[in-house]
């Protein structure tokens, strides 16, 4: 055999061998037959693309045709897409090769990968400790080795997150620029597929392959445009300081963002601080509609045309109350009693609505921000990786640490975490830039410059 063949065949003996559970379906006999493929051709000097015979995981709530795409539900446990999301279509036709679905939480609700029909993923540094989430599986199987890249969905930092808790590199671009076509939506106006990789300067070809308009999406863009390596021009980064000021903020993780901000300046970038305004509505206007949407989105699994229905119902009421309660799990059906409540008739005005005009108030907040400055550089999540089972216990203080990385969801902003350091204990440390609309070539050349200074000054890097 070539050698892509025994490279995929070597990667499946490191994942059969693995304890740290971020794998939930593997594909590989179809890996080893496109490997097989991928060695003739290079044989036969074919043209080949930049992805061409690169390994690469799926999150299990992106389509693959053929293959389980379960989203980590009992609901959807032995669903088979019969097509790919675009995203993956465009991946493979450039001979790009997919070792698997990776675990996440399920439907994408939650930050730690707790919430999985199949068990938790472990974090690669510390296996008492969350990978994050809800992509906690990309990033831990990246952090390991075991792919060149993965495919996560973002719905308010799912791919940011875990890849911060895991000392890697996770991007979200501008809603639209990838196709959400065979995505299974939480939350429609919010999730956005994203790339998580370990190097930034491997995201510029990966997202030029997926990225751009599908007639497939109506909330597909047309602006798209490719992004590549530039020397970049000096730019402004604005420091939000009151975000710096939360007492839910680790001081460890706040001295090493803050160290991030004296490194950009020391490259010659202008840095100031700022107050950012209307900062206490972000989290309750983001999880009110993320909760309307998602009881809207997940309404239709109800067992009776696909996913999870039991046998022995008494009557068609008993079989819909039975599905939806034992196919779907704790927070699943939490997030869909709070968007049921705040879609309801009498309060739909105090709740929804408002939070929609809260929403339009933040973006043009943020609009006049982005008039004085290119970037925005903070936090991604206040602490490092929490304790297995931290988080359940304490779910509202979960919620509220999303405050970092949910504006760039509400607002439909690209933005990139990457790893700055290390905490006392050894566990990873991540910042974040949020970029302008359809800007992320700025986004992406900022952070790369910066990861590349850094791997070369810190003896504690990644």
């Amino acid at each position: 055999m070539g050698k892509t063949y025994d490279k995929i065949l070597e990667i499946y003996k490191r994942i059969e061998k693995d304890d740290h559970n971020c794998f939930v379906t593997l594909c590989k006999d179809e890996a080893l037959k496109q490997a097989e493929k991928i060695d003739n051709d290079i044989r036969d000097g074919k043209e080949v693309s930049s992805v061409f015979g690169l390994p690469f995981s799926v999150k299990d709530n992106i389509c693959t045709k053929g293959i389980k795409t379960t989203c980590c539900s009992k609901m959807l446990k032995d669903f088979v897409p019969s097509y790919n999301a675009t995203a993956v279509d465009r991946l493979l036709k450039n001979g790009a090769i997919l070792i698997g679905k990776t675990n996440m939480d399920e439907f994408g609700m939650g930050s730690s990968t707790e919430n999985s029909y199949f068990g938790v993923t472990k974090n690669p540094y510390d296996k008492s400790k969350v990978a994050g989430g809800s992509s906690g599986g990309s990033a831990a199987e990246i952090a390991l080795g075991f792919t060149s890249f993965s495919l996560g969905s973002d719905t308010g930092g799912s791919v940011r997150q875990p890849a911060s808790l895991c000392g890697v590199t996770g991007f979200k671009p501008t809603y639209g620029n990838i196709s959400r076509y065979g995505l299974i939506s939480y939350s429609s106006s919010f999730d956005q597929i994203g790339i998580i990789t370990k190097k930034v300067k491997d995201l510029y070809d990966i997202y030029n392959i997926i990225g751009g308009y599908d007639n497939k999406d109506s909330t597909s863009s047309k602006n798209f445009k490719k992004v590549k390596t530039n020397d970049i021009k000096i730019l402004k980064i604005g420091l939000p300081i009151n975000l710096f000021e939360d007492k839910n903020l680790d001081d460890e993780v706040k001295n090493k963002v803050l160290d991030v901000a004296k490194t950009y300046k020391d490259l010659g970038f202008f840095v100031e601080e700022f107050y950012m305004e209307n900062t206490e509505y972000i989290i309750p206007v983001y999880y009110i509609i993320a909760s309307a949407e998602a009881s809207s989105n997940l309404a239709r699994f109800d067992g009776v045309r696909y996913g999870y229905c039991v046998k022995d119902a008494v009557s068609l009421d008993d079989l819909y109350k039975r599905n939806r309660s034992e196919g779907f799990g704790y927070e699943v059906k939490k997030r869909i009693m709070l968007g049921t409540f705040v879609l309801s008739d009498e309060h739909y005005e105090s709740y929804y609505k408002k939070a929609l005009r809260l929403k339009n108030i933040i973006k043009k907040s943020f609009n006049n921000t982005f008039l004085k400055y290119d970037l925005i550089l903070s936090p991604v999540f206040p602490t490092t990786a929490l304790n297995i089972g931290e988080s359940k216990n304490n779910p509202l203080k979960t919620y509220l640490s999303d405050i970092y990385t949910v504006t760039s969801n509400l607002l439909g902003l690209p933005s990139i975490s990457l790893n700055c350091g290390f905490d006392s204990k050894g566990m990873p440390i991540g910042f974040e830039l949020i970029g302008k609309a359809f800007d992320e070539n700025t986004v992406l050349d900022a952070a790369r410059i910066y990861q590349e200074y850094f791997e070369k000054g810190d003896k504690n890097g990644i």
